[in-house]
Formats: C-alpha cells, sequence, structure tokens
C-alpha cells in the first residue's frame, strides 16, 4: 500500500525556482547546446521510454517505504525538476560545467530530497529500487551518481548515464507502469549493466552559465 507523506509545502520552493530565472548567470532554457553545470535546474528525460524522472510526496508501500521515483511523460509538470549539487564536501561550484565521470548529487526541487539506490528490490521489475531521500538536500554516501558521458562535459544535448557510485547501478526505466495512486507512471530502478533503457537527457531547465569554458575530452559513455 502506498502512503502520501506529510510533506514540505510546494509554494516556497516553486517560488525560489521561478525566481532563479532572474538571477544573474542563469538562462532558461527548453534545451539546446552548452555544457550543464552545477547549481543548474533541469528536467532528465530518458531517450528510451520518453519520460522525465520525477518524485512526489508519495512513499513506496514495499521496500524502504522512502519518497517514490517514477517517469511521467508530461513536459510541464514541476515535480520533474532536479538541481545539480555537489557531494557533501563540495565539489561542484555554482557554474562549473559537470565532468565526465563527476559525482554529484539529484535533489528534488519541490521536496528537498535526493536521489538514492540501495539493495533493496524495485515494486515491479524487482531491479534496485531508486528513491528520494534525505531532508532539506542532506542524506549520506547513497545520493551519489557518476555521470557517464562522451567528451570532457556533459553537453546539454548528448544522452548520458548515471551510474550510483555506492552500488554500480545505472539510472533506469524499462517500460513498467504503476497502478493507483500513480497510475500511468513509469517504475524507475536501478540496473548492473549499461544499456539502452539508461539514457538520459537535459531538457527543460535553468541553466547556470558556465564559470569556464567546457574543452572537448575522450571519456567514454
Amino acid at each position: 500500500m502506498w502512503s502520501a507523506g506529510r510533506g514540505r509545502a510546494a509554494g516556497p520552493a516553486l517560488l525560489g525556482l521561478l525566481l532563479a530565472i532572474s538571477v544573474p548567470g542563469s538562462c532558461a532554457v527548453k534545451a539546446g547546446a552548452g555544457v550543464v553545470t552545477c547549481g543548474s535546474v533541469l528536467k532528465l528525460l530518458n531517450t528510451q521510454h520518453r519520460v522525465r524522472l520525477h518524485s512526489h510526496d508519495i512513499k513506496y508501500g514495499s521496500g524502504s517505504g522512502q519518497q517514490s521515483v517514477t517517469g511521467v511523460e508530461a513536459s510541464d509538470d514541476a515535480n520533474s525538476y532536479w538541481r545539480i549539487r555537489g557531494g557533501s564536501e563540495g565539489g561542484c561550484p555554482r557554474g562549473s560545467p559537470v565532468r565526465c565521470g563527476q559525482a554529484v548529487r539529484l535533489t528534488h526541487v519541490l521536496t528537498g530530497k535526493n536521489l538514492h539506490t540501495h539493495h533493496f528490490p524495485s515494486p515491479l521489475s524487482h531491479n534496485q529500487e531508486v528513491s528520494a531521500f534525505g531532508e532539506d538536500g542532506e542524506g549520506d554516501d547513497l545520493d551519489l551518481w557518476t555521470v557517464r558521458c562522451s567528451g570532457q562535459h556533459w553537453e546539454r544535448e548528448a544522452a548520458v548515464r548515471f551510474q550510483h557510485v555506492g552500488t554500480s547501478v545505472f539510472l533506469s526505466v524499462t517500460g513498467e507502469q504503476y497502478g493507483s495512486p500513480i497510475r500511468g507512471q513509469l517504475e524507475v530502478h536501478g540496473m548492473p549493466s549499461a544499456n539502452t533503457h539508461n539514457r538520459w537527457k537535459a531538457m527543460e531547465g535553468i541553466f547556470i552559465k558556465p564559470s569556464v569554458e567546457a574543452s572537448a575530452g575522450h571519456d567514454e559513455l
């Protein structure tokens, strides 16, 4: 059985997101050329199943019981915004381009919880459960994901993968669909191998202008 959490007011968080558009050095765009930078707020599209990474104040009814993470088709849902942040020790200054191979946290804007995974089975596919965890952006070491991409930096027009630092699984969608109370949303989970189900692309968002110029490199996806 699913459960709704106490949550926190979406209004102030959403207002903060909208105000970020007017902050010097930020740029609100749908998608396009350029690099993804630390501090940017964006939506992530799974390129195979055409759903955006999503969360909400509804907890799993099995496994960890933490806040659920799903995939949704809608492009205009505010619950699909994630902020790019460094680990608890920093390493991701605002405006710095995200490097291929860099570990980052993805913080859900409206609930303040971090994208997270751990050794619980996911509800539908029984792969590794992916949840949202923590309070006000602070969780634990299982919130870290390595950006796997080609080149030196994460380019907005390129597909990337997110590999979990603690368990090595890849953030994935394979098409399993939930029923009530989140009918039509797809399961997001961790898979042990890189494949077409775990490719993601930056879409709508507020991108902080790069503080340094990105240059090409040779890291492999």
